[in-house]
């Protein structure tokens, strides 16, 4: 056994989504992120590009078999690990306390991420000295899809649309900006962010969908990810406009969105959500993954 370990390179970001596609297992008991997850971290606005070599790549024989990274800054590790490979977390736990901490007035912070199944890893954290945390749960939850999508009724005027059929960035920009509670009118600066949100070469503009009201304007997201291969969809990001709520829309655009990764051959959709909208719609929570910190 010949593993060597590598900084991240550009090329890796393709190479990372084929291990996650790879290794996935039904209800994504591998434990990995789905492939979807690693695609939006890339094009998210909030990714500190600047520390990408900081992530590190394990290969044995040429084939990944391990990746411990942030997802938006550095302060925070997840591990990527190959399921026949766990006794590698160890130095992934390692490599992340020398290379993905965050350096906050001279002390060194750090949250390491781990699935409430994984019995090893917490034994190892605690091991080292880490303690779960009350905030920074992960919740991921599963839809089987019914044989019956349901039909859902806008309000008057109302109508549903994919960004294949209009992709307005500031209209975009608007309920993204509202629909994630932020106050007042989205600074025009922030459209920069809403188009690199469609830079991900898996990024679908046919499975972006969104509801329109009577003048135009998005008044819901609902956003799409599918991995045909593996015949599931993940959706991310769902927004609706506050003043807009508890009419339907998301509701509406979230059954929309899975018919039509039915027919592109999903059987399974994934939300990294426990709320009740969505367990109203049929999701049920699979797992937890918790935030831990070294004990104080």
């Amino acid at each position: 056994m010949n593993i060597t370990r590598r900084p991240y390179q550009a090329e890796d970001c393709q190479k990372v989504g084929q291990f996650l596609i790879e290794h996935y297992q039904p209800d994504n008991l591998d434990g990995n992120w789905l492939r979807p997850e690693w695609d939006y971290m890339h094009s998210h606005p909030s990714l500190d590009e600047s520390a990408l070599e900081r992530i590190g790549i394990w290969e044995e024989g040429g084939g990944i078999v391990a990746v411990a990274h942030y997802e938006s800054t550095l302060g925070e590790a997840f591990f990527q690990c190959h399921p026949e490979y766990p006794f590698l977390k160890k130095e992934l736990l390692q490599y992340a306390e020398e290379n993905l901490y965050q350096s906050d007035k001279g002390n060194k912070k750090l949250w390491i991420y781990c699935n409430d199944f994984d019995s090893e890893f917490e034994s190892l954290l605690k091991a080292a000295g880490y303690h779960p945390l009350q905030k920074g749960m992960r919740p991921l939850s599963r839809l089987i899809i019914p044989s019956e999508i349901p039909e859902a009724e806008l309000p008057e005027g109302f109508r549903i649309l994919s960004l294949a059929d209009q992709n307005d960035l500031p209209r975009i920009n608007h309920v993204l900006w509202r629909g994630f509670n932020h106050p007042g009118e989205p600074p025009r600066e922030e459209e920069e962010g809403r188009k690199k949100m469609q830079s991900s070469p898996n990024f679908r503009k046919d499975l972006t969908i969104v509801a329109a009201d009577p003048g135009g304007d998005f008044r819901a997201y609902c956003g799409f990810w599918v991995v045909v291969e593996k015949k599931y969809g993940l959706i991310e990001p769902l927004a609706t406009d506050p003043d807009f709520r508890r009419m339907g829309l998301a509701r509406t655009g979230v059954w929309e969105g899975v018919r039509r990764c039915r027919d592109l051959g999903a059987e399974t959709i994934y939300v990294g959500s426990d709320q009740p909208f969505y367990l109203s719609l049929g999701f049920q929570v699979l797992y937890f993954t918790r935030a831990w910190a070294l004990s104080v």
